[in-house]
């Protein structure tokens, strides 16, 4: 696998402007570009909305704790897109691994970038 083809490192990926990880250990990282519309994510997360500009899904926050992850982590993992694959990806910002949707089962971030 060349460099081109590995997934980028989760935390250098908005981290500029994040809150410390002990407020908010948890993030999104979320491929707007392969987003289609579908509104599975807003059905099931309070952080997450459709822009009716767009048709397309919004996150309302990309930093959160552990009171916000069980609804991120069942939004990413409803989200259709990429062959059920999923444009939305919950990180633990701590060990900079992807919890869902995760779909190698190793923790390493699945964008396609």
């Amino acid at each position: 696998m060349s460099d081109a083809d590995t997934a980028p490192d989760p935390s250098d990926i908005g981290e500029t402007d994040a809150p410390p990880i002990e407020d908010a250990p948890y993030k999104i990282i979320f491929e707007a570009n392969k987003c289609f519309g579908a509104g599975k994510c807003a059905a099931v997360s309070a952080n997450w909305e459709m822009d009716i500009g767009t048709g397309l899904a919004d996150p309302v926050a990309y930093f959160f704790d552990e009171d916000d992850l069980q609804h991120n982590i069942d939004a990413a993992d409803a989200c259709p897109a990429k062959k059920g694959d999923g444009v939305i990806h919950v990180v633990d910002r701590r060990s900079d691994e992807e919890i869902a949707p995760d779909p190698s089962g190793d923790g390493s971030l699945s964008v396609d970038w």
